[in-house]
């Protein structure tokens, strides 16, 4: 499993030309794969997130690692578009204030308690699916009223098996660098849907 997810890792020589076109062969299958696969349900969750934000809702991303700075990729192109967003990753002395002093299991399900409210959007990024703080985010998020959105790889994890977002994309990948690009894809798609519905 952990040559899949990084291969990087492996100790022998790497034709680097080859790697790197088959890398893009595999991402572009997956994306293409991806997208005709979850059409449908991708148009559905941005009539409910324009919906919701023509309503006077917010949009709140979130994520660990990598997916943070996706989750802030995220709501750059919803304010790029004149749409409410904001990244509750972005916020680094709120994040590790709230790690230090609370527990990192709750830095995303505090911020959205304070913040967030019925008719706004949350919408959690993750490889695995299971992030206990993402998890934690998502409940929260249910609880208030707030239209959920999930992207998780592989399975699904947790964010599947729980039920806890009400728009759910999982991408079919055991690789962590896949199932990143292919959220990229997803969540691009997702902002041109959104800012189409809400103008």
């Amino acid at each position: 499993m952990t040559e899949t997810m990084y291969p990087f890792l492996r100790r022998e020589p790497l034709d680097v030309a080859a790697s790197t076109a088959e890398k893009a062969r595999e991402s572009l299958e997956l994306r293409m794969r991806v997208l005709d696969g979850l059409a449908v349900p991708l148009a559905g969750c941005a009539a409910a997130m324009a919906a919701a934000l023509r309503g006077g809702g917010r949009l709140f991303t979130f994520g660990n690692g990598g997916s943070s700075t996706d989750a802030q990729s995220m709501a750059g192109l919803f304010t790029g578009r004149g749409l409410p967003a904001v990244s509750l990753a972005a916020d680094s002395a709120l994040v590790t204030a709230l790690g230090n002093d609370v527990g990192f299991e709750v830095v995303f399900a505090r911020q959205l308690a304070a913040l967030g409210d019925e008719g706004d959007v949350a919408c959690a990024l993750s490889t695995s699916g299971g992030s206990v703080n993402v998890l934690r985010g998502l409940a929260q998020a249910r609880e208030q009223g707030m239209v959920t959105v999930g992207f998780a790889g592989s399975g699904g994890g947790r964010m599947a098996e729980d039920g806890l977002a009400e728009h759910l994309f999982v991408v079919p990948s055991p690789s962590v660098h896949r199932i990143q690009e292919a959220q990229a894809t997803l969540y691009h798609v997702l902002a041109e849907l959104v800012s189409a519905d809400t103008r």
